[in-house]
């Protein structure tokens, strides 16, 4: 299982410098694209973010699940638990929060929405955070 746990770790970390390029540099400067360019800004962003974040995303998800049922070491059962809280609180303010606000900007730029998409964002900056310690931990500790 130490393999599991060592994917769970490169997908955990890979996703954490992801969020936080995103929260820091990437989401700010939407409000620099301009109004007359942002659909089609939009539309790239969304077609392009994708390519990059679902399969770490899938993986991150399926190791967790998989380390929940069968922990890589007994020490890390309440760990693995902890982390995969957080990253059920990752997916669902991806889908609650960040997904709704990206579809609502598609239409066009609206300052409010992206100040909400901003804002909110730092749940998944945080919980990613978060999680990076226990993936790190579960691979020390096979």
């Amino acid at each position: 299982m130490i393999w599991v746990a060592a994917v769970h770790c490169v997908a955990t970390l890979t996703l954490v410098g992801l969020i936080w390029f995103v929260q820091v540099v990437h989401y700010p400067l939407m409000a620099a694209v301009g109004d007359h360019r942002f659909r089609a800004y939009a539309h790239e962003h969304a077609s392009r973010t994708s390519w990059v974040v679902t399969a770490p995303m899938l993986l991150e998800a399926a190791t967790a699940i998989a380390m929940v049922v069968e922990p890589p070491a007994a020490t890390v059962r309440p760990m693995v638990w902890v982390g995969l809280a957080l990253l059920v609180l990752v997916w669902a303010s991806t889908f609650g929060l960040q997904v709704p606000c990206h579809r609502r900007l598609a239409s066009g730029f609206d300052p409010r929405v992206h100040r909400r998409l901003v804002r909110t964002n730092w749940i998944r900056t945080l919980a990613w955070t978060g999680r990076a310690p226990v993936a790190v931990a579960a691979v020390m500790m096979v």
